[in-house]
């Protein structure tokens, strides 16, 4: 019995996983070098060149999933690198904000996190760095 060719959105999804994986063993142990899990990376990214952000838009600005992002606070908190405050115009919201150490630590990683990223990406002219971006905000648009 011929094996059928596996439809074409399948080979559209395995390409997904894979530039993402490939993406993820380039850029993960960068960011463990630097002494931090992927999500603690990216709340400090977020939080970097900020005066904080309710817990709400922090969520929402990063990868992070809301049941997982008050342990990420947590470590980030017990290492000296991000405070809890009350929100100013909301009592019921906590902020999150880096502290000195955090903000130092911030202006150390991601300039070079950024710079191995680049390495890579700036193998890919301008125009076809347009046209992977149209074509994931296509995808992400069909699943929106």
């Amino acid at each position: 019995m011929d094996k059928q060719p596996r439809p074409l959105f399948m080979r559209l999804l395995r390409d997904l996983v894979e530039a993402y994986q490939a993406f993820e063993g380039y850029a993960l142990p960068h960011i463990k070098a630097q002494g931090l899990t992927p999500a603690q990376f990216d709340v400090l990214a977020t939080l970097g060149n900020t005066d904080g952000m309710s817990f709400k838009a922090l969520g929402q600005h990063t990868l992070i999933y809301k049941t997982t992002l008050t342990s990420v606070i947590d470590r980030l908190e017990e290492r000296g690198l991000v405070r809890r405050r009350q929100a100013e115009n909301d009592r019921r919201s906590m902020m999150a904000e880096l502290t000195d150490e955090g903000h130092q630590l911030f202006d150390e990683v991601f300039p070079a996190h950024s710079e191995h990223l680049r390495r890579k990406l700036e193998k890919l002219s301008e125009s076809e760095m347009q046209e992977v971006r149209a074509s994931l905000a296509r995808i992400r648009d069909v699943f929106s």
